[in-house]
Protein backbone atom coordinates (compact mmCIF):
# COMPACT_ATOMS: atom_id res chain seq x y z
CA UNK A 1 0.00 0.00 0.00
CA UNK A 2 1.29 3.48 -0.87
CA UNK A 3 2.14 5.89 1.92
CA UNK A 4 -0.62 7.95 3.51
CA UNK A 5 0.67 11.46 4.26
CA UNK A 6 0.95 12.71 7.82
CA UNK A 7 1.57 16.43 7.27
CA UNK A 8 -0.57 18.35 4.78
CA UNK A 9 0.51 21.90 4.02
CA UNK A 10 -2.47 24.11 3.19
CA UNK A 11 -2.99 27.59 1.79
CA UNK A 12 -5.07 28.93 4.70
CA UNK A 13 -4.01 32.60 5.10
CA UNK A 14 -3.71 32.77 8.90
CA UNK A 15 -0.11 34.05 9.02
CA UNK A 16 0.81 37.33 10.70
CA UNK A 17 4.22 37.48 9.00
CA UNK A 18 4.07 37.63 5.20
CA UNK A 19 5.41 34.54 3.43
CA UNK A 20 8.84 34.95 1.79
CA UNK A 21 7.15 34.30 -1.56
CA UNK A 22 4.56 37.09 -1.11
CA UNK A 23 4.43 40.32 -3.10
CA UNK A 24 5.27 43.77 -1.75
CA UNK A 25 1.82 44.00 -0.13
CA UNK A 26 2.33 40.73 1.73
CA UNK A 27 -0.10 38.81 -0.51
CA UNK A 28 0.88 35.34 -1.73
CA UNK A 29 -0.40 34.46 -5.19
CA UNK A 30 0.41 32.89 -8.53
CA UNK A 31 4.03 31.84 -8.94
CA UNK A 32 4.66 32.45 -5.25
CA UNK A 33 2.34 29.58 -4.35
CA UNK A 34 4.21 27.25 -6.71
CA UNK A 35 7.47 28.23 -5.00
CA UNK A 36 5.79 27.64 -1.64
CA UNK A 37 4.82 24.09 -2.63
CA UNK A 38 8.44 23.23 -3.40
CA UNK A 39 9.58 24.86 -0.18
CA UNK A 40 7.20 22.99 2.11
CA UNK A 41 8.27 19.68 0.57
CA UNK A 42 11.87 20.65 1.37
CA UNK A 43 10.78 21.38 4.96
CA UNK A 44 9.42 17.85 5.34
CA UNK A 45 5.68 18.11 4.59
CA UNK A 46 4.66 15.18 2.41
CA UNK A 47 1.44 16.64 1.03
CA UNK A 48 0.34 19.99 -0.38
CA UNK A 49 -3.33 20.85 -0.67
CA UNK A 50 -3.87 22.67 -3.97
CA UNK A 51 -7.00 24.72 -3.49
CA UNK A 52 -9.30 25.34 -6.45
CA UNK A 53 -12.23 26.16 -4.19
CA UNK A 54 -11.46 29.55 -2.68
CA UNK A 55 -8.84 30.90 -5.07
CA UNK A 56 -7.56 30.99 -8.62
CA UNK A 57 -5.42 27.83 -8.48
CA UNK A 58 -2.71 27.33 -11.10
CA UNK A 59 -3.73 24.19 -12.97
CA UNK A 60 -0.20 23.89 -14.39
CA UNK A 61 1.39 23.50 -10.97
CA UNK A 62 2.91 20.05 -11.67
CA UNK A 63 4.59 21.26 -14.84
CA UNK A 64 5.94 24.35 -13.05
CA UNK A 65 7.26 22.33 -10.11
CA UNK A 66 9.02 19.74 -12.24
CA UNK A 67 10.50 22.24 -14.69
CA UNK A 68 11.33 24.82 -12.02
CA UNK A 69 12.97 22.40 -9.57
CA UNK A 70 14.06 19.39 -11.65
CA UNK A 71 16.96 18.26 -9.45
CA UNK A 72 14.87 18.40 -6.27
CA UNK A 73 11.99 16.38 -7.68
CA UNK A 74 14.27 13.91 -9.43
CA UNK A 75 16.65 13.20 -6.54
CA UNK A 76 15.26 14.56 -3.24
CA UNK A 77 11.47 14.12 -3.36
CA UNK A 78 9.76 12.22 -6.15
CA UNK A 79 6.36 13.76 -6.81
CA UNK A 80 3.72 11.06 -6.48
CA UNK A 81 6.07 8.72 -4.65
CA UNK A 82 7.54 10.68 -1.71
CA UNK A 83 5.26 13.72 -1.79
CA UNK A 84 1.88 14.43 -3.38
CA UNK A 85 -0.40 17.25 -4.43
CA UNK A 86 -4.04 16.88 -3.39
CA UNK A 87 -6.70 18.96 -5.12
CA UNK A 88 -9.45 20.71 -3.21
CA UNK A 89 -12.33 21.44 -5.57
CA UNK A 90 -15.65 23.24 -5.11
CA UNK A 91 -18.65 21.12 -4.17
CA UNK A 92 -21.12 21.58 -7.07
CA UNK A 93 -24.04 20.69 -4.82
CA UNK A 94 -23.30 23.61 -2.47
CA UNK A 95 -21.04 26.18 -4.17
CA UNK A 96 -23.08 26.54 -7.30
CA UNK A 97 -21.35 29.69 -8.53
CA UNK A 98 -18.03 27.79 -8.59
CA UNK A 99 -19.22 24.53 -10.18
CA UNK A 100 -17.19 24.96 -13.36
CA UNK A 101 -14.02 25.41 -11.30
CA UNK A 102 -14.38 21.77 -10.30
CA UNK A 103 -14.42 20.80 -13.97
CA UNK A 104 -11.30 22.86 -14.68
CA UNK A 105 -9.43 21.35 -11.74
CA UNK A 106 -10.33 17.75 -12.64
CA UNK A 107 -9.31 18.32 -16.26
CA UNK A 108 -5.82 19.20 -15.02
CA UNK A 109 -5.26 15.75 -13.48
CA UNK A 110 -4.48 13.88 -16.75
CA UNK A 111 -2.33 16.80 -17.94
CA UNK A 112 -0.33 16.54 -14.71
CA UNK A 113 0.05 12.80 -15.38
CA UNK A 114 1.43 13.45 -18.87
CA UNK A 115 4.00 15.91 -17.55
CA UNK A 116 5.08 13.62 -14.71
CA UNK A 117 5.25 10.48 -16.86
CA UNK A 118 7.61 12.33 -19.18
CA UNK A 119 9.71 13.41 -16.21
CA UNK A 120 9.75 10.01 -14.47
CA UNK A 121 10.41 7.16 -16.89
CA UNK A 122 8.17 4.15 -16.36
CA UNK A 123 5.86 5.89 -13.86
CA UNK A 124 3.05 3.68 -12.61
CA UNK A 125 -0.50 4.87 -11.99
CA UNK A 126 -0.16 4.47 -8.21
CA UNK A 127 2.53 7.17 -8.36
CA UNK A 128 0.47 9.77 -10.20
CA UNK A 129 1.35 13.30 -8.99
CA UNK A 130 -2.34 13.96 -8.17
CA UNK A 131 -4.21 10.97 -6.80
CA UNK A 132 -6.88 12.35 -4.48
CA UNK A 133 -9.48 15.11 -4.46
CA UNK A 134 -10.90 16.84 -1.38
CA UNK A 135 -14.60 17.68 -1.57
CA UNK A 136 -15.53 20.46 0.91
CA UNK A 137 -18.95 20.82 2.54
CA UNK A 138 -19.59 17.09 2.06
CA UNK A 139 -23.04 16.15 3.29
CA UNK A 140 -23.68 12.84 1.55
CA UNK A 141 -22.07 9.85 -0.12
CA UNK A 142 -23.89 10.84 -3.31
CA UNK A 143 -21.82 14.03 -3.64
CA UNK A 144 -18.61 12.01 -3.51
CA UNK A 145 -19.92 9.43 -5.97
CA UNK A 146 -20.90 12.09 -8.50
CA UNK A 147 -17.45 13.72 -8.52
CA UNK A 148 -15.75 10.35 -8.79
CA UNK A 149 -18.10 9.32 -11.63
CA UNK A 150 -17.63 12.62 -13.47
CA UNK A 151 -13.88 12.11 -13.54
CA UNK A 152 -14.12 8.48 -14.61
CA UNK A 153 -16.95 8.81 -17.15
CA UNK A 154 -16.35 12.28 -18.59
CA UNK A 155 -12.69 13.25 -18.09
CA UNK A 156 -11.26 9.76 -18.71
CA UNK A 157 -14.25 8.45 -20.64
CA UNK A 158 -13.83 10.98 -23.42
CA UNK A 159 -10.81 9.06 -24.73
CA UNK A 160 -13.15 6.47 -26.29
CA UNK A 161 -15.28 9.02 -28.15
CA UNK A 162 -15.25 8.69 -31.94
CA UNK A 163 -14.08 11.52 -34.18
CA UNK A 164 -15.38 12.27 -37.72
CA UNK A 165 -12.54 10.38 -39.43
CA UNK A 166 -13.25 7.18 -37.51
CA UNK A 167 -10.42 7.61 -35.00
CA UNK A 168 -10.95 8.15 -31.29
CA UNK A 169 -9.90 10.94 -28.97
CA UNK A 170 -7.36 8.47 -27.54
CA UNK A 171 -5.82 8.05 -30.99
CA UNK A 172 -5.62 11.80 -31.45
CA UNK A 173 -4.70 13.14 -27.98
CA UNK A 174 -3.50 10.02 -26.17
CA UNK A 175 -4.70 8.13 -23.12
CA UNK A 176 -6.15 9.86 -20.09
CA UNK A 177 -4.53 8.75 -16.83
CA UNK A 178 -4.87 8.06 -13.98
CA UNK A 179 -8.04 6.14 -14.70
CA UNK A 180 -9.50 6.83 -11.26
CA UNK A 181 -9.14 9.32 -8.46
CA UNK A 182 -9.90 8.84 -4.78
CA UNK A 183 -12.33 11.20 -3.05
CA UNK A 184 -11.72 12.63 0.42
CA UNK A 185 -14.86 13.97 2.12
CA UNK A 186 -14.26 17.24 3.98
CA UNK A 187 -17.06 17.52 6.54
CA UNK A 188 -17.53 20.95 8.12
CA UNK A 189 -20.92 21.30 9.84
CA UNK A 190 -22.15 19.84 13.11
CA UNK A 191 -24.95 17.64 11.83
CA UNK A 192 -22.81 15.95 9.21
CA UNK A 193 -19.75 15.64 11.44
CA UNK A 194 -21.96 13.80 13.90
CA UNK A 195 -23.10 11.43 11.14
CA UNK A 196 -19.74 11.20 9.41
CA UNK A 197 -19.65 7.46 9.99
CA UNK A 198 -22.91 7.04 8.07
CA UNK A 199 -21.62 9.12 5.14
CA UNK A 200 -18.38 7.14 4.93
CA UNK A 201 -20.11 3.80 5.40
CA UNK A 202 -22.55 4.47 2.57
CA UNK A 203 -19.79 5.72 0.26
CA UNK A 204 -17.63 2.63 0.82
CA UNK A 205 -20.40 0.12 0.09
CA UNK A 206 -19.55 -1.88 -3.00
CA UNK A 207 -16.06 -0.35 -3.23
CA UNK A 208 -12.99 -2.50 -2.69
CA UNK A 209 -10.60 0.11 -1.29
CA UNK A 210 -7.49 -0.51 0.82
CA UNK A 211 -8.27 2.55 2.98
CA UNK A 212 -10.27 5.78 3.09
CA UNK A 213 -9.13 9.22 4.19
CA UNK A 214 -11.68 11.45 5.94
CA UNK A 215 -11.14 15.20 6.49
CA UNK A 216 -12.68 16.73 9.64
CA UNK A 217 -12.78 20.52 9.75
CA UNK A 218 -11.83 22.21 13.00
CA UNK A 219 -11.98 25.86 11.94
CA UNK A 220 -15.52 26.26 10.57
CA UNK A 221 -17.04 24.29 13.46
CA UNK A 222 -15.44 26.81 15.83
CA UNK A 223 -16.86 29.69 13.77
CA UNK A 224 -20.33 28.18 13.98
CA UNK A 225 -20.41 26.49 17.39
CA UNK A 226 -17.58 27.96 19.49
CA UNK A 227 -14.34 26.44 20.73
CA UNK A 228 -15.87 23.95 23.21
CA UNK A 229 -18.61 22.88 20.80
CA UNK A 230 -16.07 22.37 18.00
CA UNK A 231 -13.81 20.19 20.13
CA UNK A 232 -16.63 18.04 21.45
CA UNK A 233 -18.06 17.58 17.94
CA UNK A 234 -14.67 16.35 16.70
CA UNK A 235 -14.32 13.97 19.65
CA UNK A 236 -17.67 12.34 18.89
CA UNK A 237 -16.92 12.18 15.15
CA UNK A 238 -13.50 10.59 15.69
CA UNK A 239 -14.95 8.04 18.08
CA UNK A 240 -17.67 7.10 15.58
CA UNK A 241 -15.13 6.78 12.75
CA UNK A 242 -13.00 4.51 14.92
CA UNK A 243 -15.98 2.27 15.59
CA UNK A 244 -16.81 2.14 11.87
CA UNK A 245 -13.18 1.31 11.07
CA UNK A 246 -13.46 -1.79 13.23
CA UNK A 247 -16.71 -2.80 11.57
CA UNK A 248 -15.43 -2.37 8.01
CA UNK A 249 -12.02 -3.90 8.57
CA UNK A 250 -10.15 -1.28 6.54
CA UNK A 251 -8.23 1.75 7.84
CA UNK A 252 -10.09 5.05 8.00
CA UNK A 253 -7.48 7.79 8.17
CA UNK A 254 -8.73 11.05 9.72
CA UNK A 255 -7.29 14.39 8.62
CA UNK A 256 -7.66 17.21 11.17
CA UNK A 257 -7.81 20.73 9.73
CA UNK A 258 -6.36 22.78 12.59
CA UNK A 259 -4.89 26.29 12.51
CA UNK A 260 -2.50 28.02 14.92
CA UNK A 261 -5.01 30.15 16.83
CA UNK A 262 -6.44 28.35 19.88
CA UNK A 263 -9.91 29.08 18.50
CA UNK A 264 -9.07 27.25 15.26
CA UNK A 265 -7.28 24.20 16.68
CA UNK A 266 -4.07 25.50 18.31
CA UNK A 267 -1.54 23.57 16.24
CA UNK A 268 1.77 25.46 16.38
CA UNK A 269 5.41 24.33 16.15
CA UNK A 270 5.68 24.82 19.92
CA UNK A 271 2.82 22.58 21.08
CA UNK A 272 2.89 19.48 18.89
CA UNK A 273 2.02 17.26 21.86
CA UNK A 274 -1.33 19.03 22.21
CA UNK A 275 -2.43 17.59 18.86
CA UNK A 276 -1.35 14.06 19.83
CA UNK A 277 -3.27 14.40 23.10
CA UNK A 278 -6.50 15.67 21.55
CA UNK A 279 -6.54 13.72 18.28
CA UNK A 280 -4.50 10.53 18.82
CA UNK A 281 -6.35 8.67 16.03
CA UNK A 282 -5.53 11.30 13.39
CA UNK A 283 -3.32 10.17 10.52
CA UNK A 284 -2.83 13.61 8.98
CA UNK A 285 -2.82 17.16 10.34
CA UNK A 286 -2.77 20.42 8.43
CA UNK A 287 0.15 22.81 8.60
CA UNK A 288 -1.35 26.19 7.79
CA UNK A 289 0.41 29.46 6.96
CA UNK A 290 0.96 30.76 10.51
CA UNK A 291 2.67 27.47 11.42
CA UNK A 292 5.01 27.89 8.45
CA UNK A 293 5.78 31.62 8.54
CA UNK A 294 5.40 32.92 12.10
CA UNK A 295 8.25 30.79 13.52
CA UNK A 296 11.89 30.36 12.57
CA UNK A 297 12.60 27.84 9.84
CA UNK A 298 14.49 25.30 11.93
CA UNK A 299 11.73 25.17 14.54
CA UNK A 300 9.20 24.56 11.77
CA UNK A 301 11.33 21.82 10.21
CA UNK A 302 11.83 20.06 13.56
CA UNK A 303 8.13 20.25 14.38
CA UNK A 304 7.12 18.78 11.02
CA UNK A 305 9.49 15.87 11.72
CA UNK A 306 7.72 15.28 15.05
CA UNK A 307 4.33 15.28 13.35
CA UNK A 308 5.55 12.75 10.82
CA UNK A 309 6.89 10.49 13.58
CA UNK A 310 3.50 10.21 15.29
CA UNK A 311 1.82 6.80 15.27
CA UNK A 312 -1.98 6.63 15.33
CA UNK A 313 -3.67 5.39 18.47
CA UNK A 314 -7.27 4.96 19.53
CA UNK A 315 -9.27 8.20 19.83
CA UNK A 316 -9.84 9.97 23.11
CA UNK A 317 -12.98 8.38 24.66
CA UNK A 318 -16.01 10.59 25.17
CA UNK A 319 -19.47 10.11 26.66
CA UNK A 320 -21.47 10.90 23.53
CA UNK A 321 -24.81 11.58 25.19
CA UNK A 322 -23.27 14.06 27.62
CA UNK A 323 -21.19 15.60 24.86
CA UNK A 324 -24.20 16.15 22.61
CA UNK A 325 -26.09 17.89 25.41
CA UNK A 326 -23.16 20.23 26.04
CA UNK A 327 -22.71 20.89 22.32
CA UNK A 328 -26.31 22.11 22.18
CA UNK A 329 -25.87 24.23 25.31
CA UNK A 330 -22.59 25.89 24.34
CA UNK A 331 -23.67 26.41 20.73
CA UNK A 332 -26.78 28.32 21.78
CA UNK A 333 -24.80 30.58 24.13
CA UNK A 334 -22.02 31.10 21.61
CA UNK A 335 -24.30 31.95 18.69
CA UNK A 336 -26.28 34.40 20.79
CA UNK A 337 -23.06 36.31 21.49
CA UNK A 338 -21.95 36.19 17.87
CA UNK A 339 -25.21 37.70 16.64
CA UNK A 340 -24.77 40.54 19.15
CA UNK A 341 -21.26 41.22 17.78
CA UNK A 342 -21.88 41.05 14.03
CA UNK A 343 -21.57 44.83 13.63
CA UNK A 344 -18.33 44.92 15.61
CA UNK A 345 -16.90 42.01 13.62
CA UNK A 346 -17.82 43.64 10.31
CA UNK A 347 -16.15 46.91 11.32
CA UNK A 348 -12.94 45.22 12.47
CA UNK A 349 -12.71 42.76 9.59
CA UNK A 350 -12.32 45.62 7.11
CA UNK A 351 -8.84 46.19 8.55
CA UNK A 352 -7.57 42.59 8.55
CA UNK A 353 -4.74 42.32 5.99
CA UNK A 354 -4.97 39.86 3.12
CA UNK A 355 -2.26 37.22 3.04
CA UNK A 356 -3.37 35.30 -0.07
CA UNK A 357 -5.25 36.18 -3.20
CA UNK A 358 -8.70 34.61 -2.85
CA UNK A 359 -12.11 34.66 -4.45
CA UNK A 360 -14.96 35.95 -2.35
CA UNK A 361 -16.05 32.98 -0.28
CA UNK A 362 -18.35 32.40 2.63
CA UNK A 363 -18.53 29.84 5.39
CA UNK A 364 -21.67 28.35 6.85
CA UNK A 365 -22.64 31.50 8.72
CA UNK A 366 -21.94 33.52 5.60
CA UNK A 367 -24.59 31.75 3.56
CA UNK A 368 -27.16 33.61 5.65
CA UNK A 369 -28.63 30.38 6.94
CA UNK A 370 -30.76 30.19 10.05
CA UNK A 371 -28.72 28.31 12.63
CA UNK A 372 -30.62 26.76 15.50
CA UNK A 373 -33.12 29.59 15.67
CA UNK A 374 -30.64 32.47 16.08
CA UNK A 375 -31.58 34.13 12.82
CA UNK A 376 -29.40 35.10 9.88
CA UNK A 377 -25.85 36.28 10.50
CA UNK A 378 -23.35 37.07 7.76
CA UNK A 379 -19.75 36.78 8.90
CA UNK A 380 -16.27 36.66 7.39
CA UNK A 381 -14.59 33.30 6.96
CA UNK A 382 -13.12 31.77 10.11
CA UNK A 383 -9.67 33.39 9.86
CA UNK A 384 -11.07 36.87 9.29
CA UNK A 385 -13.68 36.32 11.99
CA UNK A 386 -11.09 35.26 14.56
CA UNK A 387 -8.63 37.97 13.51
CA UNK A 388 -11.30 40.65 13.91
CA UNK A 389 -12.06 39.68 17.51
CA UNK A 390 -8.46 39.02 18.56
CA UNK A 391 -7.56 42.43 17.12
CA UNK A 392 -9.90 44.26 19.49
CA UNK A 393 -8.94 42.15 22.50
CA UNK A 394 -12.12 40.05 22.63
CA UNK A 395 -10.85 36.53 21.89
CA UNK A 396 -13.53 34.48 20.11
CA UNK A 397 -12.59 31.57 22.39
CA UNK A 398 -14.38 33.42 25.19
CA UNK A 399 -17.79 33.56 23.54
CA UNK A 400 -20.40 31.35 25.19
CA UNK A 401 -18.17 30.07 28.01
CA UNK A 402 -20.13 31.88 30.72
CA UNK A 403 -23.01 29.43 30.10
CA UNK A 404 -20.99 26.53 31.55
CA UNK A 405 -21.38 25.56 35.21
CA UNK A 406 -18.86 23.66 37.32
CA UNK A 407 -20.31 20.26 36.40
CA UNK A 408 -20.06 21.21 32.71
CA UNK A 409 -16.44 22.26 33.13
CA UNK A 410 -15.58 18.97 34.80
CA UNK A 411 -16.91 17.07 31.78
CA UNK A 412 -15.22 19.43 29.30
CA UNK A 413 -11.85 18.95 30.99
CA UNK A 414 -12.28 15.20 30.92
CA UNK A 415 -13.19 15.13 27.22
CA UNK A 416 -11.00 18.02 26.06
CA UNK A 417 -7.82 17.77 28.16
CA UNK A 418 -6.13 20.83 26.63
CA UNK A 419 -8.99 23.23 27.31
CA UNK A 420 -7.23 25.09 30.14
CA UNK A 421 -4.02 25.41 28.14
CA UNK A 422 -5.91 26.57 25.03
CA UNK A 423 -7.91 29.19 26.92
CA UNK A 424 -4.88 30.42 28.84
CA UNK A 425 -3.04 30.87 25.52
CA UNK A 426 -5.98 32.72 23.93
CA UNK A 427 -7.20 34.85 26.83
CA UNK A 428 -3.81 36.39 27.57
CA UNK A 429 -4.63 38.56 24.54
CA UNK A 430 -7.73 39.98 26.24
CA UNK A 431 -8.45 43.68 26.50
CA UNK A 432 -10.32 43.73 29.80
CA UNK A 433 -12.04 47.04 29.14
CA UNK A 434 -13.36 45.86 25.78
CA UNK A 435 -14.59 42.55 27.17
CA UNK A 436 -16.46 44.43 29.90
CA UNK A 437 -17.91 46.85 27.35
CA UNK A 438 -18.96 44.27 24.75
CA UNK A 439 -19.65 41.12 26.79
CA UNK A 440 -20.14 42.22 30.40
CA UNK A 441 -18.69 41.44 33.83
CA UNK A 442 -19.61 37.75 33.72
CA UNK A 443 -17.40 37.13 30.70
CA UNK A 444 -14.61 39.18 32.25
CA UNK A 445 -14.85 36.88 35.27
CA UNK A 446 -14.30 33.88 32.98
CA UNK A 447 -11.06 35.46 31.75
CA UNK A 448 -9.79 35.67 35.33
CA UNK A 449 -10.38 31.95 35.84
CA UNK A 450 -7.91 31.03 33.11
CA UNK A 451 -5.21 33.69 33.10
CA UNK A 452 -3.83 36.54 35.15
CA UNK A 453 -1.09 37.27 32.60
CA UNK A 454 -2.71 39.62 30.11
CA UNK A 455 -0.23 40.82 27.47
CA UNK A 456 -0.21 44.57 28.07
CA UNK A 457 1.55 45.45 24.81
CA UNK A 458 -1.12 43.57 22.88
CA UNK A 459 -3.77 45.23 25.04
CA UNK A 460 -2.43 48.65 24.10
CA UNK A 461 -2.53 47.82 20.40
CA UNK A 462 -6.12 46.56 20.66
CA UNK A 463 -7.11 49.78 22.45
CA UNK A 464 -5.69 51.80 19.56
CA UNK A 465 -7.42 49.59 17.00
CA UNK A 466 -10.83 49.76 18.66
CA UNK A 467 -10.61 53.52 19.28
CA UNK A 468 -9.72 54.15 15.63
CA UNK A 469 -12.56 51.92 14.40
CA UNK A 470 -15.18 53.49 16.68
CA UNK A 471 -14.10 57.05 15.91
CA UNK A 472 -13.41 56.36 12.23
CA UNK A 473 -10.03 57.96 12.89
CA UNK A 474 -7.62 58.55 9.99
CA UNK A 475 -4.88 56.26 11.34
CA UNK A 476 -3.26 53.18 9.85
CA UNK A 477 -5.37 50.59 11.66
CA UNK A 478 -4.01 47.75 9.54
CA UNK A 479 -0.50 48.41 10.89
CA UNK A 480 -1.72 47.95 14.47
CA UNK A 481 -3.63 44.82 13.46
CA UNK A 482 -0.46 43.36 11.95
CA UNK A 483 1.65 44.23 15.00
CA UNK A 484 -0.84 42.61 17.37
CA UNK A 485 -0.98 39.51 15.15
CA UNK A 486 2.80 39.21 15.16
CA UNK A 487 2.76 39.19 18.97
CA UNK A 488 0.27 36.31 18.90
CA UNK A 489 2.07 34.58 16.00
CA UNK A 490 -1.14 34.19 14.04
CA UNK A 491 -3.58 36.48 12.27
CA UNK A 492 -6.71 34.58 13.17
Amino acid sequence: MRFVPKVMSTQHPDNATPAPFADAEGVLKGEGEVDEAHDIFALGCNEQMWDSEGKEADNHVVQKLLTGYPDFFQHDRRLGHDVILTLRVPNPSVERDMRKSMVEALQSVPSAWDVASGFYAGMEEENAPIQEVILPFTTSARELTLVEAYYRQVIVGQEAHALPDGSTIRDWIGEFSPKRIRLIPLVEDRDNLLRIDSIVDEYLRGRDLPYQRVFLARSDPALNYGIVGAELILKVALQRLHKLEGQLGIPLYPIIGAGSAPFRGHLTPLNIDRTFLEYPSAQTVTVQSAFKYDYDRETVRDSIALLRAHTRREPHPVDEERALALIRKTTAAYQERVVQLTGVIAAASAHVPRRRERKMHVGLFGYGRTLDGVGEATLPRAIGFAASLYSIGVPPDLLGLSALDEEDWAFVRESYPSVDEDLRAALRYTNERHVRELLGEESLGVVGKFTDEVDRIHEGLTSAIWAAIKDDAPVEVRHYVEQAAKLRRYLG
